[in-house]
């Protein structure tokens, strides 16, 4: 059991460090495209930096070597956390980053969170249930999807914090500033979210031990909770894993409207100046966030189904 375990975390660890590489090979073949010097990209399109400080940057990058060299001398800074420095800002990008990294994760896991609960209390209030009841489900979950989330938190903005003012409008100071973000960041995962898990309900009521768990006298509140959310509840995992790398980029957007410090705003200004080594840091953290979740995901499937150990 353990042997299969293993080999099955190797692969997908060897996966992932492959899919590492080909983000940082890109990132850096970016450079490489522009047009122009690549010293005066990094220093940004208003630079004076004299002559001296161009010659010592282009040896601190390695772009006085050949391509190859310039590529190995790429992925040894980045095997020792070495993001580069942004000149725009005058910091090193992994402390740029650091810095705003803890409100991001701080949003996406509270949307996470968010999202789950609202999914899994609608899925099992509306799974089997009347046509009508079901509909309405559909409905907000269709609502949800598809409405831009900038749309969304404007709306929440208006009714809870202009009108009602139950929420602050902007800022990270305490935790009602964080509601109003983290629910305009769930509602399109939950929809989603929601959408799945109700087919897995009701698909596992269908099954025999659904129907021997209600002939012993079980609720069906019970029954989806205790015995069919559990079965149902397998395809969500993978989903949920996809939807939480795909929250950073929803907090792009989220972020701005509210006013929010984080990896967002941090982009938004990375972009707009053109800060190169700042962007390519952004993206490499990106990258890095899909692959962890992804490997995580993947390593507990490994151990809920014991089929997947023998593939």
């Amino acid at each position: 059991m353990i042997r299969p375990l293993l080999r099955g975390a190797a692969h997908r660890v060897l996966a992932a460090l492959a899919v590492l590489l080909g983000a940082a090979g890109l990132a850096f073949a970016a450079l490489q495209l522009i047009p122009g010097d690549p010293v005066a990209i990094i220093l940004g399109p208003a630079t004076q930096a004299s002559a001296q400080v161009q010659a010592a940057i282009r040896a601190e990058y390695g772009l006085d070597r050949p391509v190859l060299g310039q590529f190995l001398h790429y992925l040894g800074r980045l095997a020792t956390g070495d993001l580069g420095r942004s000149y725009q800002l005058q910091r090193q990008v992994v402390d740029l980053i650091g810095d705003q990294l803890g409100p991001t994760a701080e949003l996406a896991l509270a949307a996470l969170v968010l999202a789950v609960a609202i999914s899994v209390g609608s899925a099992i209030a509306t799974a089997g249930r009347r046509r009508g009841l079901k509909a309405v489900a559909s409905g907000w979950e269709l609502l949800a999807v598809s409405s831009p989330p900038f749309w969304v938190g404007i709306l929440l903005l208006t009714v809870f914090s202009f009108t009602l003012r139950w929420f602050p409008v902007s800022g990270a100071e305490d935790f009602s500033a964080l509601v109003l973000p983290a629910l305009t960041l769930a509602l399109p995962v939950a929809g989603v979210l929601s959408q799945v898990l109700r087919e897995g309900l009701e698909a596992a009521l269908a099954e025999p031990f659904a129907v021997t768990a209600r002939a012993r006298g079980l609720s069906r509140t019970a029954v989806r909770a205790r015995h069919a959310l559990r079965h149902a509840a397998v395809p969500l995992v993978t989903l949920t894993g996809w939807l939480t790398g795909s929250l950073l980029g929803g907090a792009v957007l989220v972020e701005t409207v509210f006013g929010r410090p984080g990896i967002g705003a941090l982009t938004l200004q990375a972009v707009t100046n053109k800060d190169m080594p700042l962007v390519i840091g952004l993206v490499l953290l990106s990258a890095l966030v899909f692959v962890v979740i992804s490997t995580l995901v993947d390593l507990l499937y490994l151990v809920v189904d014991p089929r997947l150990r023998t593939r």
